[in-house]
């Protein structure tokens, strides 16, 4: 089977409402468009992977299971919507942990790209057709790390990324309103590169 273009996803602040830290499903919140623009990168031919900077588990302010729980209770409600995340990948890690074992110099650890290298160990993903949205430089600094193209959102944290580096995101290949416009642009630059394939 031949590797396929992937879509990295930022979860807090990208797919749903920035909370700070989430450690409990009553304050999951979803952008409007999230569910239709997973659905679009499925039909597209995307995986679709989530990564995500969880260390709210190393500073002792939810354990594991609350991510596992927060994400099954995602795929639910993508699944309902005829959405998919082909896999959802977390770094539980901190540098001020208060739980020893996770107060480590990790390589999953946003923007270090654990996370990729762990997707694309289970999966075959043409990393250069690949796609990093999020709403941090975390995000951006992942997708040139990977060799992928880094999208700036503006919500989340974006639009202050964007007003501090007075609107020229250092390394973001794009920087999009929301995820759906992100998807928009995306899907609208892989269709030009196909065609001139």
């Amino acid at each position: 089977m031949s590797a396929r273009p992937a879509v990295f996803l930022d979860r807090d602040g990208t797919m749903i409402h920035e909370a700070g830290y989430l450690g409990r499903i009553d304050d999951l919140r979803w952008f409007p468009w999230t569910v239709d623009a997973v659905r679009l990168l499925n039909r597209a031919g995307f995986f679709v992977f989530v990564v995500t900077n969880q260390g709210g588990v190393g500073l002792g302010l939810y354990p594991e299971a609350t991510v596992h729980a927060i994400h099954d209770a995602m795929t639910s409600t993508l699944e309902r919507g005829g959405a998919r995340v082909d896999g959802w990948f977390y770094c539980p890690h901190h540098p001020e942990a208060r739980i020893d074992a996770l107060r480590i110099d990790c390589d999953c650890r946003k923007p270090k790209r654990g996370l990729v290298r762990q997707a694309a160990a289970a999966h075959e993903v043409d990393l250069p057709r690949s796609f990093v949205v999020g709403d941090k430089l975390s995000d951006v600094d992942l997708a040139r790390g990977v060799g992928a193209r880094g999208v700036l959102v503006r919500t989340g944290y974006g639009d202050e990324v964007v007003q501090a580096h007075a609107g020229v995101v250092p390394g973001a290949a794009h920087v999009a309103a929301d995820l759906m416009a992100a998807t928009a642009w995306l899907l609208d630059v892989s269709h030009e590169q196909g065609r001139s394939a």
